[in-house]
């Protein structure tokens, strides 16, 4: 069949059956026509590994075991969108054609020197470009390829050479957090015009991700039952309990918007976007990282970005709670990705230790007062 909208959903899906197997899963584009370029390209795949002759025994091209990769793993995986770009980006430059026995520890270590002098774009066109970290260059092609290469060996019995991939790991610099202070909050806030500072308010109080704040609609708030529903990473939802502030918060947004939480005024008509001066249209992920951008700077804080909303809302809670509370807040399905905001108990013991520390003139010898009264007496 076509591609589709699931319910409640602003991307596509798609769902064709090929050879008796059925295919099915999230494009990740919002229009149309990106939505069935997608479904081609999957389809393709599809066809190519279903034309293929069985691997065991035989040197195959990479193209061909990164297609039968996406049949068999990749379509299935959250992030079936990014999975695809990192087979696409290793089809390129390793070659469809190149044996797959001809990826040695040479090759991945080219491979690992090529992605690491490529570019991101951060923010809009005049911001600088920043090369690939470490963790975009581990996530997006040494493991994306070893696990190419070790389903090619262990499931489909093809000849592969063996890799040292602990030799090709970046080492990844450990995740900082960066937690505001009241006043740092305050003057952020300060700056924002109005929409986009209740918007970065409610990610200050509930550290939610800044795709999960502009993706929030009203069918998903719960006044009655005091609790709100946002989607996060992998189209995967979670339930956050309302405080009483985020109560207050959501209720006067209320009527603003019949399905957007979270709107902006806009400031002057503009045809070619379809915006009317005066009128409400929902913030847009890359409008609220502009806006919040602009304010940091005005509001003269360094070193603080909007995810920062998220460490200091966890590290707030879990001064109050404990590392489980944190972990069900932010969604986390591991506690040890939590326990990286250990370092706010820390800081209560240390405070702790600091309030419990001897005086300067401690009572050394002291009489008891109550052996005193009875000599007196």
């Amino acid at each position: 069949m076509s591609v589709y909208k699931r319910p409640g959903s602003k991307t596509y899906s798609y769902d064709f059956q090929l050879n008796g197997h059925r295919f099915s899963g999230d494009t990740g584009a919002t229009s149309k026509r990106k939505a069935l370029e997608h479904q081609e390209v999957v389809r393709s795949e599809a066809k190519a590994s279903a034309k293929s002759r069985p691997f065991a025994g035989r040197d195959i091209g990479f193209g061909e075991a990164a297609a039968r990769y996406m049949v068999e793993v990749g379509q299935h995986h959250k992030n079936a969108l990014t999975t695809l770009a990192s087979m696409e980006w290793l089809e390129a430059a390793i070659g469809k054609a190149t044996p797959i026995s001809a990826v040695t520890d040479d090759l991945v270590a080219r491979l690992v020197a090529k992605r690491r002098a490529e570019h991101r774009r951060v923010g809009n066109k005049n911001t600088p470009k920043k090369l690939v970290g470490p963790a975009t260059v581990n996530r997006t092609m040494t493991e994306p390829l070893r696990k190419v290469m070790t389903r090619a060996a262990r499931v489909w019995k093809v000849p592969v050479v063996p890799i040292l991939w602990n030799e090709h790991f970046l080492t990844e610099p450990k995740e900082r957090i960066r937690e505001a202070s009241i006043g740092e909050e305050a003057a952020v806030l300060g700056q924002l015009s109005a929409g986009y500072d209740v918007a970065m308010r409610f990610a200050f109080l509930n550290g939610c991700r800044r795709m999960e704040v502009v993706g929030l609609e009203w069918p998903r708030v719960d006044f009655f039952g005091r609790q709100f529903t946002v989607i996060g990473k992998g189209r995967k939802s979670r339930v956050i309990p309302m405080s009483d502030e985020t109560f207050q918060l959501l209720w006067e947004e209320r009527g603003r918007h019949e399905t957007a939480v979270f709107t902006y005024v806009a400031r002057r008509t503009d045809s070619r976007k379809k915006l009317v001066r005066g009128k409400r249209y929902p913030i847009t992920e890359a409008g609220l990282r502009e806006a919040s951008r602009r304010a940091i700077r005005k509001a003269g804080v360094e070193n603080l970005r909007f995810h920062d909303t998220r460490h200091t809302a966890a590290t707030r809670v879990l001064r109050k709670s404990n590392m489980k509370v944190v972990q069900n807040l932010l969604g986390h399905e591991r506690i040890t990705t939590t326990e990286k905001y250990a370092h706010a108990l820390a800081e209560d013991v240390r405070a702790a230790l600091n309030a419990a520390s001897p005086t300067k003139n401690p009572t050394k010898g002291a009489a008891d007062p109550r052996k005193a009264a009875k000599r007196k007496g």
